[in-house]
């Protein structure tokens, strides 16, 4: 749970960034009570930080006009959470990242206090995050910069497209968002050329250009939900039900959606995915720890049974 302290920084953020909120929008945004919010706007007020209040049944709190908090003013955790996030954006795919990270990590050793700045530089000095290498890093981050200001302003682009192939086309998109997925950057949403929804790789995206176009994204759309699905969902040469006797938690430890789609249905969850080695995926099932059922195709209970039978060969198998 989050400390008193952190909770009051948390009010003054909101109140600098939003300028006036109403108190019961303010108790929400912060997780407590309209009472405690009372008490840490009167903390705040005997911090001398200028508020001015607005009485009634839908009153507000605001910051007096003008008043500017100083910059970088972090707690503890959110000096963590920045670390931690440095930390892994080296890994994430982005153009200039290793030079980028480091003037930011000199920007906050600027302002920190010592405490925070050994806090810091330990984090970046010790912790490792487990990402997948980036199997392709844009050129430059404009591409990103455009397609996430599109997104959330919901206006079509233009942008170029080399495919895998080395193909070029040039499209009409409306960006609903982009995802981070195995190594690479991509965009998700409504492609104008094909009439549905693609992903597009950011490393092969060429000029990005904004047009005074707006579209409507669907509520609720995930673009990396999206992501994994298209992904899973690949053409293979065989298709592949398994009906795994797991609940639905258990088996996306098992199997997550770049595996295919997971639905659950009585007697346990079933999963649809494609292969083209059934003999690979076949190893993926004989390490499964809980039961299941192979549905489709035939041939895969063949290529399970010589798994179960070279797996039986080498456990009786006698040392030389």
């Amino acid at each position: 749970m989050a400390k008193p302290t952190t909770r009051v920084l948390a009010v003054l953020d909101l109140l600098q960034s939003h300028g006036r909120m109403s108190g019961p929008e303010l108790a929400r945004r912060v997780g407590v009570d309209v009472r405690t919010l009372r008490r840490y706007i009167v903390m705040l007020e005997d911090l001398g930080i200028p508020l001015t209040t607005e009485r009634g049944r839908h009153g507000a709190y605001m910051l007096v006009a003008g008043f500017r908090l100083p910059p970088m003013m972090f707690t503890n955790d959110e000096a963590v959470a920045l670390s931690v996030g440095m930390v892994a954006a080296r890994g994430l795919g982005l153009a200039e990242a290793a030079p980028a990270v480091e003037s930011v990590q000199a920007k906050l050793a600027r302002v920190m206090p010592d405490g925070l700045k050994r806090h810091v530089r330990a984090i970046a000095d010790t912790v490792k995050v487990d990402l997948l290498p980036a199997s392709g890093t844009p050129g430059s981050n404009a591409a990103l910069i455009t397609l996430t200001g599109a997104a959330q302003a919901q206006r079509r682009v233009s942008m170029g497209y080399d495919s895998a192939a080395g193909a070029h086309t040039e499209r009409e998109f409306d960006p609903y968002g982009l995802a981070w997925r195995a190594g690479a950057w991509y965009a998700v949403g409504m492609c104008h050329l094909r009439h549905g929804l693609r992903s597009f790789r950011l490393d092969r995206v060429g000029e990005v250009r904004l047009l005074d176009r707006p579209f409507r994204r669907p509520s609720g759309f995930d673009a990396l939900d999206q992501l994994q699905r298209s992904i899973a969902t690949i053409p293979h040469a065989h298709a592949i039900e398994v009906l795994l006797h797991a609940d639905l938690p258990t088996a996306r430890k098992a199997f997550s959606l770049a595996f295919g789609l997971l639905e659950p249905v009585p007697g346990g969850v079933l999963l649809r995915t494609g292969a083209d080695d059934l003999a690979w995926f076949a190893r993926q099932l004989a390490g499964l720890p809980f039961g299941f059922e192979i549905h489709a195709p035939a041939a895969l209970r063949t290529e399970l049974a010589r798994c179960a039978t070279r797996l039986r060969e080498l456990a009786h198998a006698r040392r030389r």
